[in-house]
């Protein structure tokens, strides 16, 4: 019938005036006959002639101000409180609502609105939400917790205790442990060039292979030459793991580069192996102090602050980068990899594989950590202090005029670290 081949192209005002035509034209019985035929109701084929008779023009308005469907939340006066109720049960609705704990998805709002009896469909909660000025949102890192009181005086310390180092000749390092890398053919974040449509096939799940193991690689950088050394180990990340990756710094490294060395300053997260509370860490310093013969120093970052320590955008984010989209699929791949970072400025890289075993559980006793020859120093001495190569501890801790005397510094001043 031409009613079903028109109708599709018409509006609904047209629709109507067409079908009132037809019926017209069939004389008596004609109105129930389109209606059957076109789906339509026979009301609407009724105003349809009305609207013949009075002439009314097609131009302007389709329906009469007002007409239509109503919308849901016209009809139904509680819908919109009873959706923000569900989500935000805190500050409008029910501390105790059904969905407090779970993921507020669209259909399942509908569905809950539904069983407290407003009937709504998904897509016209997403509309409520987006009237209310709801927006898909992630969490925003913004709250950083409690603060010291004076939150900058720690890095001006730390600042001053790099230049007065820096200034005398005596090696300054930043210290810490990188993400630990599973060793095989493992799917690795980022994108490299490939032939189109030959991606590099990696495994589905993340589960370590018991022969190849995992890479830790612990790195030190040397704020004055430019230069990293990374420890990659492959048992645990341990306190002796830590020094011991020191150790093999200076002695393939540091010491080379400062011959005339006396004196040590480390930079180092405030937790982790290289914590400011691990005692396994500050024996193993005092070790490597009287092997060395150097003075020690380690001022470390306050909690919370680990994204400023500048091994982690001067070093392991090049690394990173380096070797980003690139299956890690042997030690020889993260040795190779870590060597062969480099950037603009100079920045120099070598790695090296310890294979030793580095049990965990360690401790130092009471009296064996009394007996360390550590010297706190004056501003905050849970995060700064010195490891002296004597095996005696010193007889009393310094003041904080005794301690500028002794190692030249000044007083603190916001330079930028």
């Amino acid at each position: 019938m031409k009613l079903a081949v028109l109708f599709p192209h018409l509006d609904e005002r047209q629709r109507r005036l067409l079908a009132a035509a037809e019926a017209r034209s069939l004389g008596h019985g004609g109105i129930r006959a389109v209606a059957r035929t076109a789906g339509v109701s026979e009301t609407t084929i009724r105003r349809g002639m009305s609207d013949l008779e009075a002439g009314e023009s097609l131009v302007g308005r389709v329906r009469r101000p007002g007409g239509g469907r109503k919308r849901v939340a016209d009809l139904d006066p509680g819908l919109r409180s009873a959706l923000l109720g569900l989500v935000e049960p805190d500050e409008r609705g029910d501390p105790m609502s059904p969905l407090r704990w779970t993921t507020k998805s669209t259909r399942t709002l509908a569905a809950e609105l539904t069983r407290q009896g407003h009937r709504v469909g998904a897509d016209t909660v997403a509309g409520l939400l987006r009237q209310e000025g709801f927006r898909l949102q992630a969490n925003a890192k913004t709250l950083e917790g409690s603060q010291h009181a004076d939150r900058d005086a720690p890095f001006r310390y730390l600042n001053e205790q790099a230049r007065e180092h820096r200034d005398a000749g005596q090696p300054v390092i930043s210290v810490d442990t990188k993400k630990k890398e599973l060793v095989g053919d493992f799917h690795d974040p980022g994108r490299s060039w490939r032939p189109t449509g030959e991606p590099v096939p990696v495994r589905v799940h993340d589960f370590a292979d018991p022969q190849l193991g995992k890479a830790i690689p612990y790195g030190t950088y040397d704020l004055a030459a430019n230069t990293g050394w990374i420890n990659v180990g492959t048992d645990h990340d341990t306190a002796a793991f830590a020094v011991e990756s020191i150790r093999r710094w200076w002695h393939d490294q540091g010491r080379a580069a400062c011959p005339r060395a006396s004196r040590l300053l480390i930079t180092a997260d405030a937790g982790g192996s290289n914590g400011y509370r691990t005692r396994v860490w500050k024996l193993h310093l005092a070790r490597l102090a009287a092997e060395t013969g150097l003075t020690i120093t380690v001022c470390h970052l306050p909690p919370g602050t680990s994204k400023w320590n500048k091994i982690e955008h001067r070093l392991f984010s090049h690394i990173t980068m380096n070797w980003r989209g690139r299956p890690l699929t042997s030690h020889e791949v993260i040795l190779e990899s870590i060597a062969a970072t480099t950037t603009r400025t100079g920045l120099r890289v070598k790695a090296r594989l310890d294979t030793n075993i580095y049990p965990t559980g360690m401790g130092v006793g009471d009296a064996e950590m009394a007996a360390l020859p550590l010297t706190r120093h004056a501003f905050h001495g849970e995060w700064n202090y010195a490891l002296h190569p004597q095996s005696a501890p010193p007889s009393r801790q310094p003041e904080a005029a005794d301690h500028r005397r002794r190692s030249g510094t000044r007083p603190c001043c916001p330079i930028p670290h």
